[in-house]
């Protein structure tokens, strides 16, 4: 005689229980999506798509400069449905970033992060309109921190967030969440084929990129110096480390053509102090020179440089225009 055992029935009613990963994906994914709008810029042949993340309820919203690069109004799809004309308020092409006003109210705000809080493998959402898709959403872990990477205009983007999380055109302006629904990023970029598959950048939402964005609702536009490097902290070889007391520098890896830096620093280089100050990461760096002051204002950097350490003066500039 012999006993069946039969295969064990389909659950019949809801769907069983997400596993972790899934219900963190799906929570932060439906707490960001109302904060994140379409936007429409141009017209004819010159129109296009990007993404915009909701800040304050009457209709401020933040998104990447490039997405309304010479444009000056548009239209902001919601994720509710409603059209709304918006005015541009200002952009920073320095930092990617950018504020439009959105002609309505009872926006729903995001829930903004510090993405000076995260750390590499943690996981992140990317929330936007890829291809004019509304409302897409991919996952992936935050890949490194601090990266400064030039963009396909030549412009270089400081202290960015690398992300897997699938980026494509249309999500730049769009949000990067953390796990607990946090906007601490705004997508700015997918690296192409050439330089590398499946790198998407976001600019890092933090007390400096905060204070870009209010300068921007208040008067349309930021003054900085800058000084024309692309780069990333790198640790300091032991013995440069006893010499400086420090651990960690900058490490050039690009020099902007015609920029402050051009001839004066140089790919390879390793920045470890400004005026006797240590420079242990990138957004120190920003801090130091980020601000109208230090406009014409001629800098000292130690440089560790062919095997020793030097002394390099420049004098620092504003950004271009693009």
């Amino acid at each position: 005689m012999y006993t069946s055992i039969s295969e064990p029935a389909m659950p019949v009613g809801p769907v069983r229980a997400l596993d972790a990963y899934s219900e963190t994906v799906s929570g932060t994914a439906e707490h960001v999506l109302p904060s994140v709008a379409t936007l429409l810029v141009g017209s004819g042949r010159s129109s296009g798509t990007g993404s915009a993340v909701s800040l304050t309820p009457d209709g401020f919203l933040i998104t990447s400069a490039h997405v309304v690069h010479r444009v000056t109004s548009g239209r902001a799809v919601l994720h509710d449905g409603r059209e709304l004309p918006f005015e541009v308020i200002g952009t920073d092409p320095g930092s990617d970033l950018a504020v439009v006003r959105a002609r309505g109210s009872e926006l729903r705000a995001a829930t903004i992060g510090d993405a000076d809080e995260l750390r590499v493998g943690e996981l992140v959402v990317a929330v936007g309109n890829p291809l004019g898709f509304s409302g897409s959403v991919s996952a992936g872990v935050v890949s490194a921190l601090g990266r400064s990477l030039p963009t396909t205009t030549g412009r270089i983007i400081d202290n960015v967030i690398q992300t897997d999380a699938a980026l494509h055109p249309g999500n730049s302006g769009g949000a990067l969440a953390n796990g607990h629904a946090e906007v601490v990023g705004i997508n700015t970029a997918v690296v192409g084929p050439g330089i590398g598959q499946g790198l998407g950048l976001a600019v890092p939402i933090n007390a400096v990129t905060l204070g870009i964005v209010s300068e921007l609702m208040a008067t349309g536009r930021v003054r900085r110096a800058y000084l024309g490097i692309g780069g990333a902290t790198q640790p300091l070889p032991p013995q440069f480390a006893r010499l400086t007391g420090h651990d960690r520098g900058i490490g050039v890896a690009t020099v902007v053509r015609r920029g402050p830096a051009d001839g004066h620093l140089r790919e390879g280089d390793v920045l470890v102090a400004i005026d006797g100050r240590p420079l242990p990461d990138v957004q120190t760096l920003q801090r130091e020179i980020g601000s109208s002051r230090m406009i014409g204002v001629t800098a000292r950097f130690d440089v560790v440089r062919s095997g020793e350490i030097i002394a390099v003066d420049v004098e620092l500039d504003e950004p271009p225009e693009n």
